[in-house]
């Protein structure tokens, strides 16, 4: 992509979100009352950075739960020529995110390496495979934008910090991190593959993951069990949010 559309970003120019729950800001509560089960937050990395952009025309179309053939049907229809900037976060839900998380809060430690081990596998073949057809096509609809994909963070501290409601033994969590790390590379692989950008997120939310002492990633709270090993606002405004912004306003 030419340097001078990589600039209009900035300053003008139209930026488009796709993804799921991580993209549209679940966990950082109340949602969009308009954005119905898609659960839009104001202080989701797309809308801040649409926010801190007041030039930039910004089309929204994250939702929660969203699958990568979701986004295939209902979101990639916004991408035009006229698209500048691409942000997309997507997968976790094709791997298996909620009833791994089920098996490692709530089953036994075999049950939760099951659950690990099947979703590390499936995130090195078929989520790469879906995932380089899907930038692919990204590409290929936007062909002037920046496509930034931003990955997962891990989802809890190893050891035994509380995580709430419940609390993952030990074990269960190294098994969180072994999916966790296969699901970022899985991405990685998949982005470069395609020829777009892949922006790492284990390493910002490094030591504030869910369970520790400072955590940016909402821990179990039986009232809010959606947001389960969600970021919180802090999360999305003032990580995620920077660094989409650091890649997406570079010169």
């Amino acid at each position: 992509m030419a340097s001078g559309t990589a600039r209009a970003t900035t300053t003008s120019g139209e930026y488009v979100a796709l993804g799921d729950s991580y993209a549209s800001g679940v966990g950082a509560y109340p949602y969009d009352a308009a954005s119905g089960d898609c659960k839009r937050s104001p202080d989701s990395y797309p809308r801040t950075y649409a926010k801190n952009h007041p030039a930039v025309a910004f089309k929204d179309l994250t939702c929660s739960g969203a699958k990568i053939t979701d986004v295939r049907a209902n979101q990639l229809s916004a991408l035009s020529a006229a698209t500048t900037l691409v942000s997309i976060t997507v997968g976790g839900n094709d791997d298996g995110f909620t009833s791994t998380v089920t098996a490692c809060l709530t089953g036994t430690e075999a049950e939760c390496k099951y659950a690990t081990d099947l979703g590390a596998y499936y995130a090195r073949t078929k989520l790469t495979d879906d995932l380089t057809a899907l930038y692919t096509e990204v590409r290929k609809r936007a062909p002037n934008a920046r496509v930034l994909v931003l990955g997962y963070p891990r989802l809890v501290a190893e050891g035994t910090g509380s995580c709430g409601a419940l609390s993952p033994s030990a074990a269960n969590r190294k098994q969180l991190t072994h999916n966790a790390d296969h699901v970022a590379a899985g991405i990685a692989t998949a982005s470069e593959r395609a020829g777009v950008k892949f922006i790492e997120m284990r390493l910002p939310f490094l030591g504030h993951e869910a369970c520790s002492a400072d955590p940016w990633i909402n821990g179990v709270d039986a009232g809010h069990l959606t947001e389960i090993f969600h970021p919180n606002r802090y999360g999305y405004t003032s990580t995620y949010a920077f660094m989409l912004t650091a890649h997406a306003d570079q010169r």
